[in-house]
């Protein structure tokens, strides 16, 4: 019986004897006639991909992975005084619920296209897929690089911020430490070699550290919560849910609100990391969707409860505003306790999981420049795209994550309003690269007779068109306000400096192309067929 296609896009062939190939799109094959091969390799093979890393990810360590490096909660507390100027407590809490919704939308699109195309590339491999063949090579190419600012400005930031947060400590516990740029960029190169340490030598048990990593997420909640809870005053529900604040002096309330969803937004940056991680996990095109849906749901209640917390709590929010500390939760937390050895024990929780988070960050950004530079989307694939047989790693594309984040640290020493750009950069970046798979997933639903596609385990029905279709409207809303300074007329401190980097990456990689990136990248590159009952390459 013929079997359902994605579509006309082919894949060009690597590595096969010319008289092995067959001609035409990937399409399922009888699972009985492959039985001596697992199913995830024959998903690979449909996709002409061979299986090169080890698959030792599970449901609860790839969702452990995607949690912790989210780290919801943990990421409100440390950027949410950019709504609390431009919203207020009520912005933040409403803010939040918009962010968390647009969330869900993204993830439940992003489920059905991930158990369609299991492969680490995620979404530049989705576009490749199901774009239609006259434009598939070069959105595919476009997504690939906005993936990848997303992912290296992520891991950037992370670092950073766990940085900054340990410099905060400093100022709390010291008043004579003299908070200099350079030693935060100090701090971000130790955390960077802890991540790039358990991303190498400890890589073999890395499943079972981020098992253990969402442990410590969880219980850490609970060990800000009861104590924040138990020891603050408590303001009223009038203060929390009815106080806006325009402290950007924008012209009107609205725009103040959509200016601040930055703290929203970052806290949920990542929620596609088992996409990429999905040729080490067990199951994927079953194990994908659910992970994802189950991170952004457990994460959102936690961060949502966390909010509320904070908000009943926070005291004068000029003051905690206003803190040396350069993070208001630092300050809200030594208030609660009534000392700075309390404050600093609950701000050390916070830091440790964002110093924690970098190591999935890590990990997930080497695995998709890798899957990138394996279909020669990236200069220097030929290196990038190699896999250490020994260790079943991609070192060269974990070393290129990490020299990109030692060279953007050196940002800091000169300037932190071009860093705290990253943050914005890591949205827009993310955004950008889901809503070019999203609009051709939209496309094709308008083109192509739902039969006609191939499926995965998760799927949609008829309610993908309007999920889809919300989706982007909400993505195109984070695009357009995450390049947004916190006030207008800014000084050049204040500037929110990521359009400029986000479209220096383009034009780049538009030059690339130009040069040579057109005549080297074809969209994946097919390594492998399946002929008869064999997987041949």
């Amino acid at each position: 019986m013929a079997q359902p296609s994605f579509g006309d896009n082919c894949y060009p062939v690597k590595r096969i004897p010319s008289a092995t190939v067959s001609p035409g799109p990937p399409s399922r094959e009888p699972v009985s006639e492959l039985k001596s091969y697992h199913r995830d390799e024959i998903e690979l093979a449909r996709f002409g991909k061979k299986q090169q890393l080890k698959r030792s990810f599970s449901f609860l360590s790839i969702v452990g992975l995607t949690c912790t490096l989210m780290i919801t909660w943990e990421g409100l507390l440390i950027t949410f005084q950019a709504q609390l100027k431009n919203g207020g407590p009520a912005g933040l809490i409403y803010g939040f619920i918009f962010v968390w919704i647009g969330n869900i939308l993204q993830v439940l699109v992003m489920a059905e296209m991930g158990s369609m195309v299991p492969l680490a590339g995620g979404q530049y491999n989705w576009v490749a897929v199901l774009a239609p063949p006259s434009c598939s090579k070069f959105l595919s190419y476009l997504t690939g690089w906005m993936a990848f600012i997303a992912w290296q400005a992520g891991s950037a930031s992370a670092a950073y911020l766990g940085g900054a947060m340990i410099q905060g400590l400093l100022v709390l516990n010291y008043p004579q430490y003299i908070f200099e740029r350079w030693h935060g960029t100090l701090l971000f190169y130790a955390i960077i070699a802890l991540s790039l340490f358990i991303n190498t030598f400890l890589a073999r048990i890395l499943p079972q550290i981020e098992s253990l990593i969402m442990v410590i997420h969880v219980l850490g909640f609970f060990c800000i919560m009861i104590p924040l809870v138990y020891l603050a005053p408590h303001g009223t529900a009038s203060d929390v849910f009815q106080t806006f604040t325009n402290g950007g002096g924008w012209s009107t309330d609205g725009v103040s609100f959509f200016v601040g969803l930055s703290t929203g937004m970052f806290a949920f940056i990542g929620i596609d990391a088992a996409t990429h991680m999905a040729e080490e996990i067990e199951n994927a095109s079953t194990v994908i969707p659910w992970s994802m849906i189950t991170s952004v749901i457990l994460n959102g209640l936690f961060g949502f409860a966390m909010l509320i917390a904070v908000l009943f709590c926070i005291g004068n929010a000029d003051e905690v505003l206003a803190s040396e500390t350069g993070f208001p939760y630092i300050q809200i937390f030594a208030n609660a306790t009534g000392t700075n050895a309390g404050g600093s024990a609950m701000s050390a929780v916070v830091i440790s999981t964002m110093i924690f988070a970098n190591i999935g960050l890590v990990a997930t950004a080497s695995r998709m420049s890798w899957a990138f530079a394996r279909e020669r989307g990236l200069p220097g694939h030929k290196y990038l795209s190699r896999v250490n047989h020994r260790f079943a790693l991609p070192l060269y594309s974990i070393a290129l994550t990490v020299t990109i984040s030692l060279v953007l640290a050196l940002i800091n020493i000169g300037s932190s309003a071009a860093f705290n750009a990253l943050v914005s950069l890591t949205i827009a970046g993310f955004y950008s690269c889901f809503a070019v798979a999203a609009a051709v997933l939209l496309y094709r639903r308008f083109t192509i007779d739902d039969s006609a596609n191939v499926w995965g385990p998760f799927k949609l029905g008829r309610w993908g068109l309007p999920v889809t279709a919300a989706s982007l409207v909400y993505s195109a809303i984070g695009i357009f306000f995450s390049f947004w300074p916190a006030s207008p007329n800014p000084t050049a401190e204040s500037m929110n400096w990521s359009v400029v980097v986000f479209f220096a990456v383009i034009l780049f990689s538009m030059l690339y192309w130009a040069v040579w990136g057109r005549k080297v990248y074809t969209g994946p590159v097919r390594e492998v067929i399946i002929e008869g009952n064999e997987i041949i390459g």
